[in-house]
């Protein structure tokens, strides 16, 4: 039987991804629901995180499995995003089971659009829960790129950010697969563009098929990112189904962070919260040093290209001063 490739994340057996914006708010939420609880880890190379229970993921920590991963915009207050999620895991009789009881355990990582232009006026409370409930109320195997999820309200330093995800099949027959929501502190693209950093990566025209910049020279050798100074994330889930330990779901995230400095002028920086998770649906093949290095270089080059597909699909916010989208810069 013929498989059908997506290029999505949720080629990786046993997961779906789960999406919900508000235009008004110019934020949303993007959730990874597994169909059985996943081993999982977490790399945070940035110097300005936050997120919620990625402590847990650490090797040494007790608790082995995840429900879930969310990723949210909103900064702090993004961080509710993970109450919805609970509420919809719990309703299920999802979680770790502690006697009588189940604790749902889902990793949160946020990201910061509250410049955007979106309305942050929202009372006592944010939306977020809500937000996260209705994520995974509309998980599927397909879902939105660009201007959705977590990745509504996110920007470059250059050009409006987005949502973006790509696959790979390993040599043992391993799919491999990356999810980012794009907020990056740098650039996506090589100087004034069109071209992006992930150029020499790319698929299938995955993201406009332009083929290879004549130089890879940035201009006039000035660094630039976002003022003011504004906080930055690019949020990254990598995923698999070959069968992995705690720690080595840990070297694949560490290995598949490098997908963000070949696929953005810059990242890692102070004000950056970079944060990679890497999850095993243990559902496909056993996984050794020789195939953890194949699957971590897999897993950079599918996060350079969700990169480079986050900014490509991503349509420009309606606002004021808002930046524009690729598309409206570069046509198709």
């Amino acid at each position: 039987m013929t498989v059908r490739r997506r290029n999505l994340i949720t080629d990786v057996p046993g997961l779906r991804i789960g999406q919900s914006d508000d235009p008004g708010l110019a934020s949303g939420v993007t959730v990874a629901l597994f169909d059985r609880p996943a081993i999982a880890s977490v790399f945070v190379p940035g110097g300005a995180p936050a997120g919620r229970e990625q402590e847990s993921l650490s090797p040494d920590r007790v608790v082995e499995r995840v429900d879930a991963l969310v990723l949210s915009g909103g900064s702090a207050f993004g961080l509710d995003a993970t109450a919805g999620v609970h509420a919809w895991l719990r309703e299920r009789n999802r979680g770790l089971p502690v006697r009588n009881v189940r604790v749902p355990i889902a990793p949160t990582a946020i990201l910061f659009d509250l410049l955007n232009g979106g309305g942050k006026e929202w009372g006592r409370y944010s939306p977020y829960r809500e937000l996260g409930y209705a994520a995974c109320e509309a998980a599927a195997e397909s879902f939105g790129l660009g201007t959705a999820g977590a990745g509504y309200g996110a920007t470059t330093l250059d050009l409006k950010g987005g949502l973006g995800s790509s696959s790979a099949t390993a040599t043992t027959g391993a799919t491999v697969g990356a999810l980012v929501a794009v907020n990056g502190l740098g650039s996506a693209l090589v100087g004034p563009g069109p071209h992006f950093w992930a150029a020499p990566l790319e698929r299938d025209g995955e993201f406009g098929g332009l083929g290879m910049p004549a130089s890879f020279a940035s201009g006039n050798g000035r660094v630039t990112w976002k003022g003011g100074p504004e906080p930055a994330t690019t949020l990254a889930i990598v995923a698999t189904d070959a069968r992995l330990t705690k720690g080595q779901a840990e070297r694949l995230a560490i290995m598949a962070s490098g997908g963000l400095a070949r696929s953005l002028s810059l990242a890692f920086a102070p004000m950056d919260g970079d944060t990679v998770f890497a999850a095993s649906t243990l559902s496909g093949p056993e996984t050794g040093p020789e195939e953890l290095t194949e699957l971590g270089a897999l897993a950079s080059g599918c996060l350079a290209r969700a990169v480079a597909r986050g900014v490509y699909e991503a349509a420009a916010l309606p606002f004021p001063g808002a930046l524009p989208a690729w598309r409206d810069r570069f046509g198709r």
